[in-house]
């Protein structure tokens, strides 16, 4: 029966072009944006555990900021300790010529003293940020290496949990002050002064040399610490730049678009578009044929 109220035909095939426009449109959407998952309505379990997993990801990226400015610090702390090992040692050879009566005492003593303002200057230029390891008020630095989150749905909580590495303090600039200023390291060393005036100096070459050779001893155990401190840092930083690197690529198989597909998906839509319209314009003509009962 033909009918010039109702066409079923122009009906279905408005219906199959709107199905064709909208899964057109879909695939315009993911090509535009290179993401088959773009929000919560397109699937909603995806979209969760991309939203996660980058949240977790954007934490990692933080952390490994936070880690390049820790690295920077006990770099430059362990680039002093190491000028420190190699001053000290000069310390140490340059006190055990003075064991011999012969050496002119006052010339060594004033070695001494350019060794130790040099000392001095290292320590106060080992500084990174604002952030001086090997000062003598240092009270040593804790750096967070890595941060985790877990979300209890069910109660509405959430927790974070961290790990960090604690570098101590080193006290290599407690080691020069001045006997003057309470001090009872190199910083003391004096083969010159005589106080109580008979004739020998306060201060003998073999205990100046033993300060020495415990500084020595000092600088060596902080340049060996904060190497390793450095080291740690280096090995978690490239961890979490891998571990970055695999979050995101877990996250882009989720989410992101195949254009491969999407290109062959979008031509073959076209065509079905271009089908349909014709499909609606023959369904749309079909009632003028009863035109021609009336003739």
């Amino acid at each position: 029966m033909s009918s010039i109220l109702t066409n079923n035909s122009a009906m279905n095939a408005l219906t199959t072009l709107r199905g064709i426009n909208s899964n057109l449109s879909t695939t315009q959407d993911r090509i535009s944006s290179g993401l088959k998952v773009a929000s919560a309505k397109d699937n909603a379990s995806y979209f969760s555990i991309a939203k996660t997993m980058s949240s977790e990801s954007s934490m990692n990226k933080a952390v490994n900021d936070g880690l390049t400015l820790a690295r920077g610090s006990i770099a430059t702390a362990s680039l002093g300790a190491e000028s420190m090992v190699e001053m000290t040692t000069q310390l140490k050879d340059l006190l055990s010529t003075a064991l011999q009566d012969t050496v002119d005492k006052e010339t060594i003593q004033e070695s001494v003293n350019n060794l130790l303002s040099n000392m001095r200057n290292s320590i106060s230029q080992a500084s990174y940020n604002g952030q001086n390891l090997l000062a003598a008020d240092s009270t040593g630095t804790t750096i967070i290496t890595g941060v985790s989150s877990s979300y209890d749905s069910a109660n509405k909580t959430g927790s974070v949990s961290t790990t960090e590495i604690t570098v101590a303090a080193t006290d290599l600039g407690t080691m020069l002050i001045s006997a003057a200023d309470g001090g009872t390291g190199i910083g003391s060393i004096d083969l010159t002064t005589d106080a109580d005036g008979d004739g020998t100096p306060d201060m003998s070459v073999a205990d100046a040399l033993a300060l020495a050779s415990a500084a020595v001893a000092q600088s060596t155990s902080a340049a060996a610490t904060l190497g390793s401190a450095e080291k740690t840092l280096e090995q978690q930083q490239e961890f979490l730049t891998n571990l970055t690197d695999k979050i995101d690529s877990g996250v882009g198989s989720l989410v992101d678009a195949d254009m491969e597909s999407e290109a062959a998906r979008l031509q073959a839509l076209q065509v079905q578009q271009q089908l349909a319209s014709q499909a609606l314009s023959i369904a749309n003509s079909a009632p003028q044929n009863i035109l021609s009962l009336f003739r």
